[in-house]
């Protein structure tokens, strides 16, 4: 999908005006859980723990992990496990 957002001028000179929006969306997104951890970190092209660390740069760390990360997680470890990438 496709969204196109006007921005003001003042915004639009930044270095990154478009990363900056989805950046900000993310957030937005997942403060108010509208989005989950997964889907943000999806959103803005991180794994979890590069979003997880892009929330600490940003002292927001009041978002637990939660069951749709751990149901996302579970699936990957079962993929790795059937591509026989788990070391046992």
């Amino acid at each position: 999908m496709t969204i196109t957002v006007e921005l003001p001028d003042d915004v639009a000179t930044h270095e990154d005006p478009s990363r900056e929006a989805i950046q900000a969306l993310a957030l937005a997104g997942y403060k108010s859980g509208s989005l989950s951890q997964h889907q943000a970190a999806t959103l803005l092209g991180m794994d979890r723990f590069l979003f997880e660390t892009f929330l600490k740069d940003r002292n927001i760390m009041d978002h637990a992990y939660d069951a749709d990360d751990l149901r996302h997680d579970i699936a990957a470890m079962d993929r790795l496990d059937r591509a026989g990438l788990l070391g046992r």
